[in-house]
């Protein structure tokens, strides 16, 4: 089992850049991908970031290439997305995932709770 915990999610304006964390615990043996989803209101949830065991590869939804970066550091057990030029259309609550795999899956084995990121215009 691996339990994740995301953080940094928040209130900012239009333009901001916000940096969200995940923590993963339990059994964070290698490899295990990890990544982002977000779910607004009335949406599904949707992709948005993941980055292999090593942190060597990287995979983004077309539109968020060039404004959102995924990053681990394993020594930490800990994902960040760092997130720059915020627009309205990025609120929503945002979601850490984790598989025991190389890569990322479509559906993915475990989840955060969620942190509500909320951009005003």
């Amino acid at each position: 089992q691996v339990q994740l915990v995301e953080s940094g999610g928040r209130l900012v304006q239009a333009g901001a850049s916000l940096r969200l964390s995940c923590v993963a615990s339990g059994r964070t043996f290698s490899p295990y991908a990890m990544g982002w989803f977000r779910q607004a209101p009335g949406k599904e949830r949707e992709f948005v970031a993941a980055i292999n065991w090593s942190g060597g590869s990287t995979d983004y939804a077309d539109s968020l290439k060039g404004r959102f970066t995924i990053s681990r550091d394993n020594a930490k057990n800990t994902v960040y997305l760092q997130m720059n030029s915020l627009k309205p259309e990025d609120t929503a609550v945002y979601y850490c995932a984790a598989d025991h795999s190389r890569v990322l899956t479509t559906t993915p084995d475990y989840w955060g709770q969620g942190t509500q990121v909320t951009v005003s215009s």
